[in-house]
């Protein structure tokens, strides 16, 4: 990360060349749950963080191979430090969590401690009957998802868009983010704050996860379990409101379950400008979910009808992908079971340059079968293999422990800019 110049966000694709991309390293918080509290904290299961932390350590070390990266807690800090700002989030923190009776003693910690505590959670002062028989522990939740970072905020072009989060546990990563986007000491851009924007309306919920730029014109986003249809219309409308001419959303309906399906990143991703990851039960096949294409004209949306596939769709657009599925296409339980793991969701760090978990074996096999080659991302942080020299490849980390989370290598980063394509 450059500290003497603001990084302007620019993102129109999921392929071009990403240059600058947000993450957070998995701390304290991850452990900071029990498993009576993992499905509260919208995991399947609980994490041993210091395995979960070296599979970290590979795609963050790849990461700045390629990209300047910036870390939640390091821009968090900074922000802290003003002040103005400081008060701010702390207001809105706790005014949102319920805590108002703890804004006096967070307004006097440093802001290295008070970063701690706003990601790692603040434990329960108790003072009354009412707090010793809550059963809760902690006044401020720990940010269990946060090493997540695609889903609280998303960069679309020159915004970046304040997810409004459909569970209330992620509600602070969101302020977080607003918080820093607004502080204006990092990035240059607009920021669009969904929370405004909707006046708090509960049926309007979006989430970063479900949020794919094909192209500067042409938003895809999945509508399921944690991005409504309201939250659609919502940022549609938003859409509508930047340049001129033609633009395209196209929705993909998702199931409820299982919860591998939380997001449309979990079904399909870009791996380059002609090839797309594909979870090809839902992606390929008849289903009884539905696929809709929205036309806008300078402004307004002027059509919404039902389409074949998404795949069919683009191909009208002039983005001719050719499918590759996700765990191969032999047999429908590998399919099934690499999808569980995140075998869908790709993260490019350039056309054709992708990262994903190495235990998903069939669907790199698939891969290799299209001309990616398969790389260690060992190899690729000891300067064994060069990036920059590579035809079509894909990065593979170790993932035991970071996939219990629910995601995988997109998940876990935010593009701020890519090169435009």
């Amino acid at each position: 990360m450059n500290e003497n110049r603001k990084c302007t966000l620019q993102v129109q694709s999921e392929t071009g060349k990403l240059e600058a991309v947000l993450v957070h390293y998995p701390g304290a918080e991850v452990e900071n749950m029990t498993p009576r509290h993992a499905q509260r904290a919208l995991y399947s299961d609980i994490l041993n963080l210091s395995i979960a932390r070296k599979e970290y350590d590979q795609l963050l070390a790849v990461l700045k191979k390629t990209s300047d990266v910036y870390e939640v807690a390091d821009l968090l800090e900074k922000v802290l430090e003003h002040e103005h700002l400081k008060e701010d989030l702390i207001r809105k923190i706790c005014i949102t969590e319920q805590a108002t009776e703890y804004i006096d003693w967070l307004m006097y910690l440093p802001a290295s401690s008070l970063t701690k505590v706003l990601i790692e959670g603040l434990p329960l002062q108790i003072n009354t009957l009412t707090d010793f028989l809550r059963e809760e522990y902690y006044a401020l939740q720990p940010l269990y998802n946060y090493y997540f970072t695609r889903d609280p905020s998303a960069v679309i072009g020159n915004n970046a868009l304040i997810c409004k989060m459909a569970n209330s546990v992620r509600v602070r990563e969101s302020l977080i983010m607003d918080a820093i986007f607004k502080s204006d000491l990092f990035f240059t851009g607009n920021v669009v704050n969904s929370y405004d924007l909707s006046q708090n309306n509960p049926l309007i919920k979006m989430e970063g996860g479900d949020i794919l730029v094909v192209r500067d014109d042409i938003l895809l986003i999945g509508n399921g379990m944690r991005t409504s249809t309201q939250g659609i219309d919502l940022l549609t409308r938003e859409f509508c409101k930047t340049g001129s001419g033609k633009k395209h959303v196209i929705v993909q309906q998702l199931p409820e379950s299982p919860e591998s399906f939380i997001h449309l990143d979990m079904v399909f991703t870009l791996l380059d400008t002609d090839k797309a990851m594909v979870y090809k039960p839902l992606i390929m096949n008849d289903s009884p979910y539905q696929t809709v294409h929205m036309q806008i004209d300078n402004g307004k949306v002027t059509k919404i009808s039902s389409v074949n596939s998404i795949l069919t769709i683009l191909r009208k657009l002039g983005v001719d992908l050719t499918p590759i599925v996700c765990g191969g296409k032999s047999d429908d339980w590998d399919q099934e079971r690499e999808q569980w793991h995140s075998g869908a969701n790709f993260l490019a760090l350039a056309p054709g340059k992708v990262i994903s978990y190495a235990r998903n074996i069939h669907t790199l096999e698939e891969l290799d079968k299209h001309g990616f080659e398969v790389v260690k991302a060992a190899n690729v942080i000891n300067s064994q293999w060069d990036i920059a020299s590579a035809s079509n490849c894909v990065i593979t980390l170790e993932g035991s422990e970071l996939p219990r989370g629910g995601g995988g290598p997109r998940c876990m980063t935010m593009p701020l800019r890519r090169t435009i394509e």
